[in-house]
């Protein structure tokens, strides 16, 4: 070997060779934080705070809405701006309840609704002025035919434009919440908010136009503002929203279909998005087609579409409800649930009954002793009966938050099934039993009470709903009031997932064999040991039970 390798090999520092008995040692030699002189490079962490993203999308939003009504103000004027804003914003309540009554299964967050409303008012609505006036002035120029070009533009630069507009919020909620995006209902649900508020900026445009052309022809009687207010907020609220729910069904098969099937995936939102401009760009150019043009393509199409569109997301609903009744029965077998709640979250009736049975429940017991012969109800105080009130509006909260949860945990059963479910799979799965666990208690019952109360079971016998008896020092349970008198303490396993939700591999083969519950759920008596039974302990509180 030569010097000069030697000497090489000499001014390299030897590599610390890692043994298990040295690590502490190699590692105990690190310098204090402060005397670091290398420090982490947080490379894209900027952008990857939530709070930032929320930050940013939001200022963007509000900056398009502020040019947005800045140029409209400028073509209506300020008395033409304030009689649209006015106008146009009494047709957005009743929208935006409806699409929400249709989300009631598993409603989605308010955050992203707001989102998808903001951009359909605020950026959409922009790009479509902006485009539409540059494509509209071009081809006048193009053609020297400025009618031409006004038609032209209406019926195909402004459907491309505006619906490519509004699905971009539907896109985006597609690909960054996609955890909250399982359906067609959801699907129709924010292409439905984003339309509205679309149609919300467009109708202050056009009834500020309208008021300003009353205005100049100086009649008291505002005719042109009363006939565009009866045409776009009356007769036809529901245009755009129809037009874009077209591309939030594409995408919510599109969300139900499996990872593997990406045409599917990819052509179908794709497909969507042309029917919805087809659609509008039918609905621009009735005016070309003779003086009732207009009146036969609403009669023979779109109302006839409104309806078709209508049914297919109730239908959606109703098979989302359908999906609880199937996957919720393999977390009863396991002893998750118990075998009535299936049934009762299946149902919106009975799911509002257990709300408002748990809220009178709660408030009922503690307001004070009350239910057993022989007692006459203390007076109630004003501090007593707020404190009452506001129990039963947590009890009524926790019943609430019990369906949410049971709702998902069957949505990820159903994505696990399809094959569109994440890696972190179980870890979901236990999370929500985990938040079922710990509401168990004050839902329960009232669920189970729930399903006698609606029929959805058929029970050997009805009892009245119970009435509450706190006597002797109160009730000494876990916090949570046992509807059915039961006092006792409830034991809890050391660890709330003792054993696996299924007694199988969770997807390895059918929940269940048969009847949904192993059994069929009327062989046995409904009732079983305490929370569900009446109690023994006080006969004389059910004397036809006990006869």
């Amino acid at each position: 070997m030569s010097d000069g390798s030697v000497q090489q090999q000499q001014s390299q520092p030897a590599v610390p060779v890692l043994e298990q008995q040295r690590v502490g040692e190699i590692l105990a030699a690190v310098p204090e934080r402060s005397q670091w002189r290398y420090r982490p490079r947080r490379v894209g962490m900027l952008w990857r705070s939530r709070t930032l993203r929320v930050v940013a999308v939001f200022t963007v939003l509000a900056l398009c809405g502020l040019v947005i009504l800045a140029l409209v103000r400028d073509q209506t004027g300020t008395q033409g701006f304030l009689v649209g804003l006015g106008l146009a914003v009494l047709p957005v309540p009743v929208l935006m309840t409806a699409f929400r009554w249709l989300d009631r299964v598993e409603p989605g967050p308010w955050r992203n609704m707001l989102f998808a409303f903001a951009w359909g008012a605020c950026a959409a609505a922009l790009v479509a002025i902006l485009a539409n006036s540059f494509a509209t002035r071009w081809i006048a120029t193009a053609t020297a035919d400025p009618g031409s070009a006004d038609t032209l533009g209406a019926t195909v630069i402004a459907p491309v434009v505006e619906e490519s507009a509004k699905a971009a919020a539907v896109l985006l909620l597609f690909l960054f919440r996609r955890r909250d995006f399982n359906g067609i209902v959801d699907g129709v649900v924010v292409a439905g908010f984003a339309a509205t508020g679309f149609a919300f900026t467009e109708n202050i445009l056009y009834l500020g136009n309208a008021f300003g052309e009353d205005q100049q022809m100086g009649s008291g009687f505002v005719s042109v503002t009363v006939a565009t207010f009866f045409v776009r907020a009356v007769m036809s609220p529901f245009a755009h929203p129809l037009f874009t729910v077209m591309t939030g069904i594409g995408f919510g098969i599109a969300a139900s279909s499996a990872r593997h099937q990406r045409f599917r995936r990819i052509a179908l939102p794709l497909l969507g998005l042309v029917l919805a401009m087809g659609m509008h760009a039918l609905w621009n150019g009735s005016s070309t087609f003779g003086p009732y043009g207009f009146y036969a393509v609403y009669g023979v199409f779109m109302v006839p579409a409104f309806g078709l569109v209508t049914w297919l997301a109730i239908w959606s609903r109703q098979r989302e409800l359908r999906t609880l009744a199937v996957e919720l029965p393999a977390y009863a077998a396991a002893g998750w649930l118990s075998p009535a709640e299936p049934l009762a979250l299946s149902s919106m009736r009975a799911r509002g009954r257990a709300r408002d049975t748990a809220r009178r429940w709660r408030a009922t017991a503690a307001g004070g002793p009350h239910g057993r012969r022989g007692y006459a109800p203390a007076p109630i105080t004003p501090q007593a009966r707020a404190q009452a009130k506001a129990q039963g509006k947590a009890a009524a909260r926790t019943v609430a938050e019990y369906e949410s949860f049971a709702t998902s945990l069957a949505f990820l059963r159903r994505q696990a099934r399809r094959g569109t479910a994440g890696p972190d799979l179980a870890e979901r799965e236990l999370e929500l039993l985990h938040h079922l666990w710990q509401r168990r208690e004050v839902a329960g019952p009232a669920l189970a009470y729930a399903a006698q109360a609606t029929r959805r079971v058929r029970p050997r016998f009805a009892p009245p709903a119970p009435q509450p008896y706190q006597g002797y020092g109160g009730y000494q349970g876990h916090g949570t009031y046992q509807p059915y008198g039961s006092h006792a303490r409830h034991p809890h396993p050391t660890y709330p997932y003792a054993q696996p939700p299924y007694a199988q591999p969770p997807y390895g083969q059918p929940p269940y064999q048969g009847q949904p519950y192993a059994q069929s759920p009327y062989d046995a008596p409904l009732h079983n040991p305490a929370p569900y039974n009446p109690p023994d302990q006080y006969p004389d509180q059910y004397p036809d039970q006990y006869t």
